[in-house]
């Protein structure tokens, strides 16, 4: 998305998924994470379009977080990743994923993350 601007930071964050879509995958690192999405790195892409069940688990706070997602892109060359854009995110998920955020937010820099209203535009080279 170079040039483009973005609603919802990204965050790289210490976490990993496991995801459901054509067959059951374990254990992919994520590359960022947002209100939004999540952008993976995984060897056994899915096609754009197919529809995900995300695990989002955080680690270094001994927590986890189910999703559902589409495919919006993947790549096959080296970093082999995908991008999932979340979907159907009802309120109480996604209050509980902002907090997630804010909290890896700051153990990265101390800070927290942004108010919850606050609307958010992100600049990406």
């Amino acid at each position: 998305m170079s040039g483009a601007s973005r609603v919802f930071p990204r965050y790289e964050v210490n976490a990993y998924v496991d995801y459901a879509g054509s067959d059951v995958y374990l254990y992919h690192k994520i590359s960022n994470i947002s209100l939004g999405g999540i952008c993976l790195q995984t060897p056994t892409l899915e096609a754009v379009g197919t529809e995900v069940d995300v695990v989002v688990n955080f680690p270094d706070l001994d927590r986890q977080i189910s999703l559902r997602g589409e495919v919006v892109w993947s790549n096959a060359e080296d970093p082999q990743d995908m991008g999932i854009r979340w979907v159907g995110m009802d309120g109480d998920t996604r209050v509980l994923l902002r907090e997630f955020l804010d909290m890896m937010a700051t153990r990265q820099t101390g800070e927290s993350g942004p108010e919850p209203n606050e609307p958010i535009i992100e600049n990406v080279d």
